[in-house]
């Protein structure tokens, strides 16, 4: 523990009278048995900002159920600045850093795609001794399996954006739960070259429908919504991304079948 925490017991002054100037005030969980996630972040987050942090420490759960009966607050830790509770942990991000939990951001795609393209780099140059058309094969490969897996991880958060969008989806709805399956094992039987008489007519019906549902909703119908491609609860919106994944792998779905039937 730092050296400037005290136990709640410890403590009797006022928090909205001890946080002034760069000093904040934190009340956070140190239990026997739980030490707060969210309480060690909200320290960090004060210390790198440059505040003296006054940390009251909760040792028991009573203490942890008075200090939320006396200040109406549902959650620990909670944190007090120029005299005022801003309160847990995201509230106190978001005011500290440029945070906002609810703009949209293309960040959790960029992330995949550069973890495919560098799989992809790295298999080339381990495997075949330099990059080559293999290597966007691999990457649009992985790019599909990463994108599967975010789709799986919560599928019923997927299906419920899915259907905001996709046609086939919304006259058909076991369709939503069967997409996420069909990306994510076409992607592993192309990264092997495997079943490609299978696994790339599969790729190119759902990247098909998915392009024209991407199109039909953004650029016709002008709806502003989000998309379901890196998975349900993300803030990633509906746009040229989102079009461009499905071309790609619509791009490689003919490739390969051009090559098994020339």
């Amino acid at each position: 523990m730092p050296k400037d925490t005290r136990d709640v017991a410890q403590v009797s002054t006022d928090p909205t009278t001890s946080a002034t100037g760069k000093t904040a005030v934190l009340y956070r969980m140190a239990l026997p048995d739980h030490l707060c996630p969210a309480g060690q972040k909200s320290r960090w987050l004060l210390d790198s900002k440059g505040y003296e942090v006054d940390d009251r420490l909760f040792r028991t759960r009573a203490e942890v159920d008075a200090f939320k009966a006396e200040h109406g607050v549902p959650t620990t830790p909670q944190t007090w600045i120029e005299g005022e509770r801003v309160g847990g942990y995201t509230d106190l991000r978001e005011k500290l850093t440029d945070w906002d939990p609810k703009a949209t951001t293309y960040k959790p795609v960029i992330y995949l795609f550069a973890v495919a393209a560098a799989t992809a780099v790295a298999l080339s140059i381990g495997f075949l001794g330099g990059i080559g058309w293999q290597t966007l094969g691999w990457a649009i490969s992985m790019m599909m399996i990463l994108l599967g897996m975010q789709k799986l991880r919560d599928i019923e958060s997927f299906s419920t954006m899915f259907l905001n969008y996709d046609v086939l989806a919304r006259k058909w709805v076991p369709y939503a739960y069967i997409y996420p399956w069909v990306e994510t094992f076409a992607g592993v039987l192309m990264m092997g070259m495997l079943l490609t008489w299978l696994a790339a007519p599969a790729a190119l019906f759902i990247s098909t429908i998915g392009a024209w549902s991407v199109f039909k909703a953004v650029y016709l119908d002008k709806r502003e919504l989000k998309c379901a491609c890196v998975g349900g609860g993300t803030n990633v919106p509906l746009g040229f991304v989102s079009l461009t994944e499905n071309l790609a792998m619509m791009g490689m779905s003919i490739v390969m079948l051009w090559m098994l039937l020339t």
